[in-house]
């Protein structure tokens, strides 16, 4: 608990007061006893009118609790990203930020590939002649490709990281940061048990109800003292759902969330763990080396 700069420590009832050198050397799990509100703290949201470029908003996002690699006062790593052929796929009829189901012909996947490749061989030359002539490094990495590879330094608390998961461990989050989500899910297992157990249940297995769905499910069910029972001879149409207000979305949505839900399994293969010296040997191999003579 902490208030007005003072550090407590409560342990089975007991609150002892540590100054800062005791906290320091004194880290150990213990369980908290109780919180004590210490009042009101005013918070802004900053919204600016776009477009902006891309780069510029990384700047931003680096001072809201993201620390990532900055192109300005390092060279680039030109590693670059490139989606399997089974994630490779063309644009969801149904959703504007979605992949469609099922992967394309290894013909057109070929081709995509090529184009990509070229795009990010120019761009790397590009980079490379640009940082040797002592262009700005600021300047010279704007046209590296969003495939760009970075690295960041991330501090959240707890509370903030589950709620980050819960929408990117979610099938209508895109791919790719799934498999972030997925691993990052896994760390929090292995360190805040009994918080991810709790996650799990309530947010990834758990599911919010608008007014409409709740009004569609009280007609098939009844809840009393007793318990809840199925109404008789109770059903729903899809035309009786849009008479109580749904949309089709709304309507799909609902059928999703009564589909029994297997519970994920967010564990780590170790095996797969690849050692951080490696990883930054690699990132090391891929700056452009600059000779200015």
């Amino acid at each position: 608990v902490w208030r007005h700069g003072d550090y407590f420590m409560h342990v089975n009832g007991a609150a002892e007061r540590l100054d800062w050198d005791q906290v320091r050397y004194r880290t150990k799990l213990v369980r908290i006893a109780h919180f004590e509100y210490v009042g009101e703290r005013d918070t802004y949201d900053l919204e600016v009118e776009g477009p902006h470029h891309n780069f510029v908003a990384n700047g931003i996002v680096t001072h809201n609790s993201v620390n990532e690699y900055s192109g300005r006062y390092s060279l680039m790593p030109l590693l670059f990203y490139s989606p399997e052929q089974d994630q490779f796929s063309l644009q969801s009829a149904t959703s504007n930020q979605g992949r469609a189901p099922g992967s394309v012909s290894p013909e057109f996947y070929r081709e995509a590939m090529r184009r990509w490749e070229d795009v990010r061989s120019r761009a790397a030359d590009d980079y490379g002649w640009l940082v040797g002539e002592n262009v700005a490094r600021e300047l010279a990495r704007i046209d590296l490709p969003l495939s760009t590879y970075t690295q960041w330094y991330w501090k959240i608390d707890l509370h903030n990281l589950l709620h980050f998961l819960t929408l990117r461990v979610d099938d209508h989050a895109q791919w790719e940061i799934q498999e972030y989500g997925r691993v990052m899910a896994g760390m929090v297992k292995r360190v805040a048990p009994l918080s991810y157990e709790a996650w799990v249940d309530y947010q990834v297995m758990g599911d919010k109800l608008s007014g409409g769905e709740i009004a569609a499910l009280s007609r098939l069910v009844a809840a009393d003292a007793d318990g809840v029972a199925a109404r008789t001879g109770a059903g729903l149409t899809n035309a009786d759902l849009a008479r109580l207000g749904l949309s089709g979305r709304e309507i799909r949505e609902l059928k999703e969330k009564l589909v029994p839900r297997e519970v994920p399994d967010y564990d780590l293969d170790l095996t797969q763990m690849r050692d951080p010296q490696d990883v930054a040997a690699d990132m090391d191999k891929a700056v452009p080396e600059v000779d200015r003579g």
